[in-house]
This record gives C-alpha cells, structure tokens and sequence, in this order.
C-alpha cells in the first residue's frame, strides 16, 4: 500500500508539473551545419493571471497592492519585476538550453548578440501565472512562450516555430518571489527546447 501511495504521488507530481512543447509550422531542416543561433526575447505581447491581464495592467495593479500594504516596497518590487527579465528569465533559458546540449555533445551553441548567426530564436512571452508562497500554501509558476527560429537577415521568414504551454517554475524549497519561479520557468523551457531539439533533429 505505501509503495503504492509512493506511486500515486510520484504521477500525480508529473502530471502537475507537465508542459507541452508542439511544433506550430515549418521543419527542422534548417539546423543542419548551424553551430551557433542567436537568441532574442520579447515580452511585447505578455499576458498574466488567469484574467489575462496586460503586462502594464498586472504591474499597476501589484504597485498599488503593495504600496498600499508599505509605502515604497511596490516601487522596489516594480524595478526588481523589469530587472528580472534581462538578470533571471533570460540567463536562466540560455544556461538550461546549452547545458542539455553540451552534455548531448552537441557542437551548437544559444547566445544573445550573435549579429553573424544565420539563425536568430525568438523567446517571445505569451503568458505568465507567477504561482505563491504564502507560508501555509504554495503553488509553482507557469511559463508559456513562442518560440521563433527565424532568418536573422530576414526576420519575417519562420522557418520553425515552436508552442512551449505552462512549462512549471518553482525553487527548490520554496520561493517567496514571483521573479524566482518565473525564472525557474524559463529554465524549464530552455531544458526542454533542447531535448526537444535532440530528439526531433539532434540524433
């Protein structure tokens, strides 16, 4: 019974913490010979929350909510949200990306301000549930993007693009910053773009 119980609980965690990866249009094709991509992020078309809500809608809302709890801490926490695009999400998908790959021995590398990359990715964020942690109750970040592998001479031909869906973002031990389990987030859809990539055209 309690190997059983192990069991349950062992599926029940993998179903919570699946994420689907569907190829949206074109091939694999392009990869062929390509030892360096060049990566580029967008956040132009972002929604939050279940409500959808816009990127500044959801900033406005939690400056207001914290400000109103302790004059000022909504204001850290604006800067630290923006901040976090550039010094967490973005380093935390190029790190996963490449680690996978490298430990597959594969000679193709992600980095950003690759200007000769024949091949540039587009991480374009689609949604955002930044998950909780408030002491009794907590729940994982979920990460949805587009991911564009596009001519860098010719952004407007996608030659592969690829829906990542609630990719799960949570710290070990527990986070109490939203930043922190998007993040996580982020490094979940690098490690699975790469074994997605090695399974599909990587052999």
């Amino acid at each position: 019974m309690k190997k059983f119980l192990v069991l349950a609980a062992f599926v029940v965690s993998t179903l919570v913490s699946a994420q689907d990866m569907d190829v949206v249009k074109g091939d694999f094709n392009f990869l062929k010979g390509q030892k360096e991509i060049n990566v580029e992020f967008n956040y132009s078309n972002l929604k939050l929350m279940d409500d959808n809500l816009t990127d500044d809608k959801y900033v406005a809302d939690r400056l207001a909510d914290l400000n109103g709890k302790s004059k000022g801490t909504g204001d850290i926490w604006k800067k630290k949200w923006y901040a976090s695009r550039e010094l967490a999400f973005e380093p935390k998908f190029l790190e996963l990306v490449n680690i996978v790959l490298n430990k597959e021995k594969q000679d193709l590398s992600f980095q950003t301000n690759l200007k000769a990359a024949k091949y540039t990715l587009i991480v374009d964020a689609v949604w955002f549930y930044p998950g909780y942690n408030v002491m009794v109750a907590k729940k994982g970040a979920k990460v949805t993007t587009s991911l564009k592998f596009v001519e860098t001479a010719n952004r407007n031909n996608i030659v592969l693009e690829i829906s990542s869906v609630k990719a799960p973002g949570d710290v070990f031990g527990g986070s109490f910053s939203n930043e922190d389990r998007i993040a996580e987030g982020y490094a979940k859809t690098g490690k699975s773009l790469a074994k997605f990539l090695l399974k599909k055209a990587l052999k």
